[in-house]
């Protein structure tokens, strides 16, 4: 059964309740944003509902809640390796951070990278701020533009991101840019051209880095029926279906509460994403993925094991 929840917060819950409600779900899978995700645990820890996740990395979306989960790390972990990347490979000693205050998603992605990239030895000299939807960012990059950070942090999704890149360049901003998941989509080509050429970004998956049986059998499955690489979003819902069905499976039950019983007893799965283990507080403990934008594509860079 599928909803649509319009990207809206309102509308995820609205979703969230109607599924469990009138359609009698046993399962949710759901949010990609880690907003939307949050509005749809309320509704369903209250339901005792088991609901899983597949991209939102906001740690708010399983805190304090036993019937959800994710298959993908959270912010944390995700804004630790940003950091330890900018540190080690990129050679930043300073940074600056771009956040979006409309999305819980880059509220905590910035802190966790903030908090990283200090603990590493290095200084984070500005943070601005910008929300979903804003078009002109010349302010702020003209104020980095004399700054000169070594790298700039954008913990936002593709469409801000993309321009801000495409505005930096036309301003000469020199500072390397460096971005979490939300950006990868060919939107962000698409939108910032040659302007984001260089851009590293953490992720979730690259082909490159599978490392499971069931990982390489369903990126042909993929190849075959849609003609294209298989991305991040893809594999982490796919990762979301499997572990479903696999603790369906070892509870041997529709009954909600051994399902969830079972999803929390996830242990190495082999997942498209790679093995995947729940922990007690309902998230995955897992690799990242480091890729690049290299002419007009998302190119692997290197994995970091948690």
């Amino acid at each position: 059964m599928l909803m649509d929840n319009r990207g809206d917060k309102a509308e995820s819950a609205n979703a969230a309740s109607r599924l469990i409600t009138e359609k009698k779900a046993k399962v949710l899978l759901g949010a990609v944003a880690s907003s939307n995700s949050i509005a749809m645990s309320e509704v369903a820890e209250k339901n005792k509902t088991p609901m899983v996740s597949p991209s939102s990395t906001n740690p708010l979306v399983t805190q304090g809640k036993k019937y959800v989960f994710r298959v993908c790390f959270i912010d944390p972990f995700q804004g630790y390796v940003a950091a330890k990347f900018a540190r080690t490979h990129l050679k930043a000693k300073t940074a600056a951070v771009l956040m979006d205050v409309a999305q819980d998603y880059s509220v905590g992605l910035a802190k966790s990278f903030t908090k990283s990239f200090r603990k590493l030895g290095g200084r984070v000299i500005y943070t601005g701020y910008y929300r979903t939807g804003d078009k002109d960012f010349k302010a702020l990059l003209t104020r980095l533009k004399y700054m000169r950070p070594d790298v700039i942090y954008i913990p936002g999704y593709y469409q801000e991101a993309a321009l801000i890149a495409r505005q930096a360049k036309e301003l000469g901003v020199k500072s390397k840019f460096l971005a979490g998941d939300g950006v990868e989509s060919p939107k962000l080509v698409e939108i910032g051209g040659d302007a984001v050429e260089g851009l590293y970004f953490t992720t979730h998956f690259d082909e490159k880095s599978i490392s499971t049986k069931l990982g390489k059998e369903f990126v042909k499955k993929f190849h075959e029926t849609y003609k294209r690489n298989l991305d991040s979003l893809a594999a982490l819902g796919a990762d979301a279906y499997f572990v479903v069905v696999d603790a369906i499976q070892r509870a041997n039950s529709l009954d909600k509460k051994a399902i969830r019983d079972a999803i929390a007893n996830t242990k190495n799965f082999p997942g498209v994403t790679g093995y995947i283990t729940i922990d007690e507080y309902g998230n995955a403990i897992k690799p990242a993925v480091i890729k690049t934008v290299k002419n007009g594509k998302f190119v692997y860079v290197t994995t970091i094991n948690p």
